[in-house]
């Protein structure tokens, strides 16, 4: 009984606690034979039982192990430090309800806080509810906050409005309120690395308390806290409460107020971007619904602005950014590096997979999922829980995007199979767990792009996968791949549409960057693989191999001509791109790994 000598395993127990039938043993009815590990989808389909307890992956009976020779190969799950331990018996976890905290010393000294925050802020005012009016109900929310450690930092209660209950254009009207793109502050820690710049993090206390309301509003006594001989009258809010609909935009248009007094100027391509330029300093603000990331060439001036906005609202000076929307940074002598690491091992322990055996690549090259197969559905909801959180990860992790991007198109009736290539994405972040972004101090600051597709990939509908990134300084600040929207009817035209992508991203990107910098706009070249494609690009000229495209995608003809982007040609092997195209063999995912920009970063001792 042979195995098939192109079959690579990484060790005996490669699959994580699949069952291997010994060599000498007589193969048996319910055991697949060697041969159908000889594609990459029979692989996906025909690994061994899931641990027991994983709450992503649950196999009641697996088609590959054979009933009589069933082994219990579940890993050792480690030790706890005493001081988890003691954390765990200490703390009881987060009240469902004020019932629930009530008697308990932490969160009734963090409710008492927050109702003192919103009296101390003029946010309502005890009345008699009017004649038609409805109040609306109040919620208390408990939250214990932990730092990037997962140490506990302080227990929070949160009074919250039942905003779930509020009638358009009743009680509110507009609810929109902008807040930065990852991408775009990811643009801001490479251009502060590259100058040398500090960023700084600002945190405003009850920032939503701030917002001020131009409905009339009235909201019932929060529970635990009426006042004694007055339980039938309401408060009429003046400020917003969170929950309501329309408090983030009330608070971004207190926000954007105060920020303008203080001289500075919105970005007109990113609108929770503030820059502030005077002869020989500039200062740049980054606002994330309450978080105010802070730069600039000027310590005075980033000072000032600190004082002013003390001034005016009840803000947490954080210093030095080191932990923000879970992303781990570290500013040094070096530059600025980002990663995920602690979230990529929250991810693991909620799949259950945190002592899995690793793999060395996210899925398996040339392997084809199908939305209806032969095997059982599972779980939807945990399957769809595991692939948002792989989604959050790839801010900092490139390389996962197409794995992650390929399974997420199975969210509505998943199965087995892929569960399975979830599994595998989980296992190689296991062996790849401290992998992130560096952005260094110095360089030309050049922005640079390259576009790639592939063509047909998918054996469904046709379509192909457009692959996208772009480098500030040498390091990828902004990446895509996704499924073209279209069929491409040759690879030339599956280029083109790839590189309309690019090109698009690449207007907003050096329009963003002259606009924070104040320098004049770059032109900015875009790398192609594909000359016939660069060819079409070049040519005004219709004709029969560009007359079926949508007009859409001949966009990127007007930069050209314009000069806004120059395209050139690059080899297949130095295009950064391809990784977000399409699943490649080991050797070679590496090399494009190493190429696109992420590498290991060491993990902070404090």
């Amino acid at each position: 009984m042979a195995y098939d000598q192109n079959e690579e395993f990484d060790s005996p127990q490669d699959l994580n606690g699949s069952d291997h039938v010994p060599v000498n043993s007589p193969p048996s009815k319910e055991t697949s034979p060697p041969s159908a590990f000889s594609s990459p989808r029979s692989r996906v389909q025909k690994r061994g039982p899931m641990l027991p307890d994983s709450p992503l992956i649950r196999n009641e009976s697996d088609p590959a192990a054979a009933p009589e020779k069933t082994f219990d190969n579940t890993p050792i799950q480690g030790f706890k430090n005493l001081n988890e331990v003691y954390d765990l018996l200490l703390t009881e976890g987060e009240p469902m309800n004020f019932s629930e905290a009530a008697g308990k010393k932490e969160w009734e000294e963090a409710m008492r806080s927050e109702i003192a925050s919103i009296e101390r802020n003029n946010t309502w005012k005890l009345t008699n509810l009017p004649a038609g009016h409805r109040p609306i109900g109040l919620k208390w929310v408990f939250k214990i906050k932990r730092d990037s450690k997962d140490q506990i930092t302080r227990h929070k209660a949160r009074l919250v409005a039942k905003g779930y209950v509020q009638q358009h254009g009743v009680d509110y009207e507009e609810v929109f309120a902008p807040v930065a793109r990852l991408e775009t502050v990811r643009l801001v820690l490479a251009l502060s690395a590259q100058r040398g710049w500090t960023v700084h993090h600002l945190d405003v206390k009850t920032a939503f308390l701030h917002g001020e309301l131009n409905e009339e509003v009235f909201v019932k006594q929060p529970e635990g806290f009426e006042k004694k001989g007055h339980e039938e009258k309401v408060y009429k809010l003046t400020k917003a409460l969170y929950g309501l609909k329309q408090a983030p935009r009330a608070w971004n248009l207190k926000l954007d107020g105060v920020m303008k007094d203080n001289k500075f100027t919105r970005c007109k391509l990113e609108q929770a971007v503030y820059t502030k330029h005077s002869r020989n300093s500039i200062t740049i603000v980054v606002i994330y619904v309450d978080d105010l990331l802070v730069t600039g060439n000027n310590s005075e001036e980033i000072n000032q602005f600190k004082t002013q906005m003390r001034q005016r609202f009840e803000m947490s000076d954080l210093g030095l950014l080191s932990y923000y929307l879970g992303l781990e940074v570290s500013q040094g002598n070096q530059g600025i590096k980002i990663t995920q690491t602690n979230y990529a091992r929250k991810i693991l322990k909620l799949a259950g997979l945190a002592e899995c055996n690793p793999t060395k690549f996210p899925m398996e090259p040339g392997l084809r999922l199908t939305k209806e197969d032969d095997s059982r559905e599972v779980n939807a909801t945990e399957y769809r829980k595991i692939i948002g959180c792989l989604r959050y990860l790839t801010h900092t992790r490139p390389d996962l995007l197409y794995a992650v991007g390929y399974t997420s198109r199975y969210m509505q009736t998943p199965r087995v199979t892929h569960q399975q290539a979830v599994k595998h994405i989980l296992r190689y972040i296991k062996g790849s767990i401290n992998l992130g972004i560096c952005y260094p101090r110095g360089g030309e600051g050049t922005l640079m792009g390259y576009s790639d597709s592939s063509y047909s990939a998918d054996q469904e509908d046709g379509k192909g996968t457009t692959g996208v990134v772009f480098y500030f300084n040498n390091r990828p600040i902004t990446w895509l791949s996704q499924k073209q929207p279209t069929v491409a009817l040759s690879s030339c035209e599956a280029e083109f549409m790839a590189a309309t992508s690019a090109a698009c991203q690449a207007i907003w990107l050096k329009g963003l960057i002259a606009e924070i910098t104040g320098q004049e706009e770059a032109q900015v070249v875009i790398k192609v693989d594909n000359k016939s494609a660069i060819a079409l690009m070049k040519n005004p000229v219709f004709h029969g191999r560009s007359k079926h495209i949508n007009t859409r995608f001949h966009y990127i003809r007007e930069c050209v001509e314009k000069e806004q982007i120059k395209v050139e040609h690059v080899s297949g092997e130095e295009q950064c791109a391809d990784i977000l195209t399409k699943a490649l063999p080991k050797l070679r995912f590496a090399e494009m790994r190493k190429l696109l920009g992420v590498e290991e970063i060491e993990e902070s001792k404090t």
